[in-house]
């Protein structure tokens, strides 16, 4: 299938991005890895596609202080190749190798992964263990959003028609910090059954529901609080017998690498 017919529009700067997404029926695009499919099978039809690609102000990573922030732009293969971001976010080090393959991690962004906020996704579940904030703008405000308040519901995010992601803040691991990302899937790539980012005890499962699933109650208390969502292929039963093996296997990890 092809696109339907839109506009199209590459700003030079952030103001003016902001300015044409304020218009009606405007969408931003930033890797292209979600957006253009869904437009070449019709499941989106924007009046105008604004581009920000070009944005250089969106594609950095800084370490001040106690935080890493994260430009919406930096591209799964530069958080690969951090150094910062292997020094000083780890769990989001273990993470990156296991979104898609290669030639996506080339185009596809962490601003995209976290708006598209998809239920298999790596990077929300990341974001709500690490407890990180998003910075979010439109013409008019500009938005901080706890990463636990972002997600919604499934492919549903606090961002609000004419917003722009601009970049998440994540802290600077401690010496004393313990991290572990585990993933289940069928292919190394390829979209997680079950996932589970855990920072100092702090455990939050992805694939098992709209959201990232943050346990509250203890490593004991996983068959009370979590009730996964069956798919095409795993039953909610399945499901929640392999996020009990992944947690197992986080819990051991943690308490064995102090």
């Amino acid at each position: 299938m092809k696109a339907p017919s839109f506009a199209y529009c590459k700003p030079a700067t952030l103001h003016e991005a902001l300015e044409l997404l304020a218009r009606p029926g405007a969408r931003v695009l930033a890797g292209g890895q979600s957006l253009i499919p869904t437009l070449n099978m019709r499941l989106s039809s924007p009046e105008l596609l604004v581009d920000i690609g070009g944005l250089r102000e969106l594609k950095s990573i800084d370490v001040k202080g106690d935080v890493v922030r994260i430009g919406a732009l930096v591209t799964h293969s530069e958080l690969l190749a951090s150094k910062d971001i292997a020094r000083h976010v780890p769990l989001l080090a273990q993470a990156v190798p296991h979104v898609a393959h290669t030639a996506i991690r080339n185009r596809g962004t962490i601003g995209g992964s976290l708006a598209l906020a998809d239920p298999a996704a790596e990077y929300p579940a990341v974001a709500v263990a690490l407890e990180a904030a998003f910075t979010v703008r439109n013409k008019n405000t500009i938005r901080r959003i706890e990463a636990a308040r972002f997600f919604k519901g499934l492919f549903e995010t606090d961002l609000k028609p004419g917003d722009v992601l601009i970049s998440v803040e994540l802290p600077v691991a401690k010496a004393t910090d313990r991290s572990v990302f585990l993933e289940l899937s069928r292919r190394r790539g390829d979209y997680a059954i079950v996932g589970l980012a855990a920072h100092n005890h702090r455990f939050v499962f992805f694939g098992v529901g709209p959201v990232p699933f943050l346990l509250k109650g203890g490593k004991d208390n996983l068959k009370k609080e979590l009730k996964p969502t069956a798919d095409l292929h795993h039953s909610a039963a399945a499901k929640l017998h392999l996020s009990a093996v992944l947690l197992e296997r986080a819990w051991n990890t943690l308490s064995t690498s102090r």
